[in-house]
């Protein structure tokens, strides 16, 4: 005999499953919010460099952006925003070896692969804050969400001009926000879990 459960039910066990895996593993998320915060203070400086160092650069970024986020994934493979945050990783982490494959390559590609990247992360973080929600301070991570997706749109509308110079510094505010948004919710997630504990 099956127990049928209704769609509101449902969704409220998947988002108590990703509170939890927030809870157990807020420290990750914290040391997370931090790297990308810092790998966006980098992208910031490399427009003075030359384009093809700035592309190497970006491509490290991508790439180490891609493993940390992708070790705060471990754990959660049965919440509903796994495949969607798998998804950016493993998108960071082939643009970013595209980048060092080719660092002399024109810009208008790689313009567009950041475009692509852009887009897929904000969706993701916007689908992830709509999972989390009503968890505490869950719209700093829709907002993180909604600022990749208003540099992907700006960047795109920008074409053919866009040019590195000016995707160094989205991608940096991109990492930030979405590093600050997702370290200020680990954190205080970590100190509500500190003080409930008796």
């Amino acid at each position: 005999m099956t127990e049928k459960i209704s769609i509101e039910a449902a969704a409220e066990v998947m988002r108590e499953g990703l509170r939890q895996t927030i809870k157990r593993f807020s420290l990750w998320y914290v040391i997370q919010g931090g790297l990308m915060i810092l790998a966006g203070a980098f992208a910031f400086i490399f427009p003075l460099l030359a384009s093809s160092a700035a592309v190497g650069l970006v491509g490290w970024l991508l790439i180490i952006s891609g493993v940390v986020q992708g070790i705060s994934l471990m754990g959660g493979r049965n919440l509903p925003h796994f495949w969607v945050q798998l998804v950016s990783v493993v998108l960071s982490i082939i643009i970013g070896l595209m980048f060092l494959r080719n660092p002399g390559q024109g810009l208008f590609t790689l313009t567009m692969l950041l475009i692509v990247y852009f887009l897929a992360e904000g969706i993701s973080r916007v689908i992830w804050s709509l999972t989390i929600r009503p968890f505490p301070n869950w719209h700093w991570v829709l907002v993180s969400g909604i600022v990749a997706i208003v540099a992907a749109i700006f960047s795109w509308s920008k074409l053919p001009v866009t040019a590195i110079w000016i995707l160094c510094p989205f991608l940096g505010l991109v990492l930030i926000s979405e590093g600050a948004a997702l370290g200020y919710l680990a954190w205080q997630v970590r100190k509500a879990s500190v003080t409930s504990v008796p």
